[in-house]
């Protein structure tokens, strides 16, 4: 338990800065989440440090208990009310946060800011590598639960990462680093070279599927 506390808290003091080091019109790129410039994505990392339990179930009853919903209208609100240097301050203050996201444990924490640190360095080409302990963490818990969760298809894909002894499926060979392919298995589009294989151009932004 200590390591892996140990580990979200070291994935969010890393990713607080870096975030302390983008510009203001970095914060208003794209992320490879969605509809989310850098903005709305921190501002939805740290929401479970500043909303009560009460105002986030109020908040979910209005969106109609469409969790999707209710954190894209709290990040929007939220990216708009704080300052990037709010927002990288709270995420600083709660590094030891305990926070975890329901069924996850703390495992589920890590993957969580893993995942959306890498929704950013990635969408603005910044060389961060995840440590691969951490990613070892995420990976080798993997389950077909989350994966339903994102809806990414992998029918007849083997995902291979070239720097971790890890691979996932059964199919066609699809291979990139471990981080590269958590994405995938996140269902985020990636941007060129990131991915090699036949099946790379399902996953990449800019070719043709």
């Amino acid at each position: 338990m200590t390591d892996i506390r140990s580990a979200v808290a070291g994935e969010r003091t890393e990713l607080a800065d870096l975030l302390a080091g983008l510009s203001e019109d970095d914060w208003d790129r794209e992320t490879l989440c969605s509809g989310w410039r850098v903005r709305e994505l921190v501002a939805h990392i740290t929401m479970p440090y500043r909303i009560s339990p009460p105002r986030f179930v109020l908040g979910l009853i209005r969106s109609g208990g469409k969790f999707d919903r209710y954190a894209d209208r709290q990040a929007r609100l939220d990216a708009s009310a704080l300052s990037s240097v709010e927002l990288v301050d709270c995420l600083r203050q709660n590094v030891n946060h305990p926070w975890k996201p329901p069924g996850g444990g703390y495992e589920g924490a890590l993957s969580h800011d893993v995942i959306h640190g890498l929704d950013v360095t990635v969408a603005l080409g910044i060389d961060r590598q995840v440590p691969a302990e951490r990613l070892h963490v995420i990976l080798d818990k993997l389950n077909p639960r989350q994966l339903k969760y994102f809806g990414v298809d992998l029918t007849g894909i083997q995902l291979q990462a070239t720097d971790l002894d890890w691979t996932y499926g059964t199919g066609v060979p699809l291979t990139g680093k471990a981080q590269d392919l958590l994405l995938v298995l996140s269902d985020r589009t990636l941007p060129p070279d990131h991915l090699s294989g036949a099946a790379a151009g399902r996953f990449t932004a800019g070719v043709t599927r």
